[in-house]
């Protein structure tokens, strides 16, 4: 349902208001519903006639709307004309910041991506180095689409981003030159620059084009190299006092040799369901040697979670062949494996049925405690291993959950794929630019 009319609230809302409410619908409207002609909007906004007319000549003036053709081959004149919004009128940059590359897309108006570049960086290079490639990386991006001037950059990073401040704190465990280069676009390009945690962005994609379209509250379970959640409720994302909301990795959890601590995770959760540990689960039901996979580390950084996926990513494009291809990280990997030979009934499909189900079971545990505290009624298994798992994965996952928690929880697999925290970085974008411009626009 469409917020109330501005005109039907002239008596309480000053001219100027009602203005601002009025072009801000039609806006909304002609971004939801696509071209739309005055008598359309007029019939959809309730407003009448007069009114439309004079906030189409209005957002006209503002450069936000165009006429982009007509209604019809019969139908002539001033009431055919069907207007849309002016795309170009400001151009979004989004960022991926992973350990060792950066990835750019730069967007229009509304969220169409026109260009994208992905660029390594070096293990020894200099956070100086690292950073003159990230520009270097929006520069040519930027040039891609003939846009110089970026209206709003979002960048997507591993770690804590202070709610107060919108700096990444915890210093320690990121890359220096994660910061430095936040610290550069907002210096060198004078516009907006939004930070957030790279899992949290995965869940705003997941939320507008992906699992979750349909729920306003939902975790989304981040599974890959290492473990994360991002919380939203009520359709906001909660990021907590220090934007710790989610460092499921840290959670207690039966089944480990050991507890976590302030200085690293091995002992939580993430040592029962980081890539790692998946990876030497496998080995103990014969699906890898022993000893495949990455070796566990003694101190893992918070809110690495979607570092070694998005670097497996990085030069591949979003499509689910690419990315289920042979250069998966290995914990990916197997439990494609896994799920490919459950389907088909044969004597490898006993262990990889074992297999799932024994992970089934430990991610399920990290899930019932996200449940008992939250109740959100879905968890959406995102990442390289709740991408690879798909359906099959969750459904597992959701049965292992019903014996541990009496909540009524939907589990479901994550739909936007390896470009999970670029396409929530252009949202994220799209969003901040069409406040700014739609509340202006009077």
């Amino acid at each position: 349902m469409h917020a109330p009319r501005a005109e039907a609230a002239g008596r309480t809302a000053s001219p100027a208001t009602a203005r601002l409410i009025n072009d801000r619908l039609a806006l909304e409207l002609l971004q939801s519903e696509g071209s739309l002609t005055a008598s359309q909007l007029s019939a959809l906004t309730g407003l009448s006639r007069p009114t439309v007319a004079d906030l189409v000549e209005r957002l006209q003036r503002a450069g936000l709307i165009a006429v982009v053709g007509e209604s019809g081959a019969r139908r002539r004149g001033p009431n055919a004309r069907l207007y849309g919004i002016v795309a170009d009128r400001a151009h979004l940059v989004g960022l991926d910041l992973r350990t060792h590359s950066v990835t750019v897309a730069v967007a229009d108006l509304l969220g169409e991506v026109r260009a994208e570049r992905t660029a390594p960086v070096g293990a020894d290079d200099t956070p100086e180095a690292a950073v003159a490639t990230a520009l270097a990386v929006v520069d040519q991006a930027l040039a891609a689409t003939g846009a110089h001037h970026p209206h709003t950059i979002a960048v997507g990073a591993p770690g804590l981003v202070d709610p107060a401040t919108g700096r990444l704190g915890g210093t320690d465990w990121i890359p220096s030159w994660h910061v430095a280069l936040v610290d550069a676009l907002r210096t060198r390009r004078a516009v907006s620059v939004l930070l957030e945690n790279e899992v949290n962005l995965a869940a705003l994609a997941e939320q507008r084009a992906g699992a979750a379209r349909d729920r306003d509250t939902f975790v989304l379970l981040w599974l890959g190299h290492g473990t994360g959640a991002a919380v939203v409720l009520d359709g906001t994302l909660r990021r907590g006092a220090s934007g710790g909301t989610g460092e499921i990795g840290f959670l207690p959890v039966p089944g480990t040799a050991a507890l976590p601590s302030a200085s690293g995770c091995d002992g939580g959760f993430h040592s029962l369901a980081g890539s790692a540990a998946i990876c030497a689960l496998a080995a103990e039901h014969g699906l890898l040697p022993t000893g495949t996979g990455p070796a566990p580390t003694v101190v893992h950084p918070p809110s690495s979670d979607a570092d070694a996926d998005a670097d497996a990513d990085a030069d591949a494009p979003p499509s689910e062949a690419e990315e289920a291809d042979a250069d998966a990280p290995p914990a990916e990997a197997v439990v494609r494996a896994a799920v490919s030979a459950v389907s088909t009934p044969s004597a490898a499909s006993a262990g990889a049925a074992a297999f799932l189900d024994a992970l089934a079971a430990r991610i399920a545990l990290g899930v019932a405690a996200v449940c008992a505290v939250l109740d959100p009624g879905c968890v959406v298994l995102g990442g390289e291993i709740g991408r690879g798992g798909g359906e099959e994965l969750a459904g597992r996952v959701a049965g292992q959950l019903a014996r541990l928690s009496p909540l009524r929880t939907d589990v479901r697999a994550g739909a936007v794929g390896g470009r999970a925290v670029l396409r929530g970085a252009v949202l994220a974008a799209r969003e901040a630019a069409q406040n700014e411009l739609f509340t202006s626009a009077g």
